[in-house]
């Protein structure tokens, strides 16, 4: 069940300026499936969100924010506790925003202007102060650079059972010609299914799907041992190593 919000999300469709609304929500809860006219930065000081469109997955740590796009269908389900900001902002009339939905890193200026810009009221006239905290929200979004916690989900009929059990299973070994097996097809063609449906290879699809299962399970309290046998490492140097490539520290450090 959604947890109420002081602050309805209709009440900031219909407005002709970007403004930010907070949230607190329970772990568990989801939002639901829905969809909203107006762009969206969700971003949480607290906990992590697990964001499902039907293109695709984010996982989305504290200190990292998603752009989601005008009319995307999707989902929030909280992971621990959260404490959620969301920023709606119309891309049809403020340009060079981000074309796609993805996850960004949040700057600690970006941070506290989302933060201070909670206070400013969905109604009446902005003073000079608050349009100028609203430009500075959207100008450091605009240089805020993107971060690899996206999971692309295919179209393809023949790829969803794979992917649908690599998601429930991350720590399966199964190789790309044992999987191509198991649907009838040559591993030549599941490679290409793949590049096709993701843009990924098999590997790197599998890989970046153990990938946020363990930024889950993190964010969980499990520890890093375990949450690195149950996504497929050998050990906790190869998971380690692993997140290093992705994210340039070790998973300890990940959340702080």
């Amino acid at each position: 069940m959604a947890a109420p919000s002081p602050q309805k999300h209709l009440d900031f469709h219909d407005l002709p300026r970007a403004l930010v609304m907070e949230a607190r929500w329970p772990s568990g809860t989801s939002t639901g499936w829905h969809s909203h006219p107006r762009g969206q930065l969700l971003y949480a000081t607290e906990g992590v969100m697990v964001v499902h469109s039907e293109g695709g997955s984010w996982v989305v740590p504290p200190q990292r924010g998603l752009w989601l796009v005008a009319g995307l269908r999707h989902s929030v389900t909280m992971s621990g506790d959260v404490l959620m900001r969301t920023a709606f902002i119309d891309a049809a009339q403020i340009k060079r925003l981000p074309p796609h939905s993805c996850v960004l890193h949040i700057s600690p200026l970006l941070r506290e202007l989302l933060v201070e810009a909670v206070r400013i009221p969905p109604q009446g006239r902005l003073t000079p102060r608050e349009r100028r905290l609203i430009a500075l929200v959207v100008d450091e979004l605009r240089v805020s650079h993107t971060l690899p916690l996206h999971l692309p989900m295919p179209a393809e009929p023949r790829l969803q059972p794979i992917c649908d059990a690599l998601m429930r299973h991350p720590a399966d070994r199964a190789s790309a010609a044992e999987w191509a097996a198991r649907i009838g097809v040559g591993e030549r063609t599941l490679q290409r299914l793949f590049a096709q449906g993701t843009g990924m290879r098999f590997s790197q699809w599998r890989e970046q799907a153990r990938l946020l299962a363990a930024l889950t399970a993190i964010a969980r309290g499990e520890k890093v041992i375990g949450v690195a046998l149950d996504c497929g490492y050998a050990s906790h140097s190869a998971f380690t190593a692993m997140f290093r490539r992705h994210f340039g520290v070790p998973p300890s450090a990940f959340y702080r």
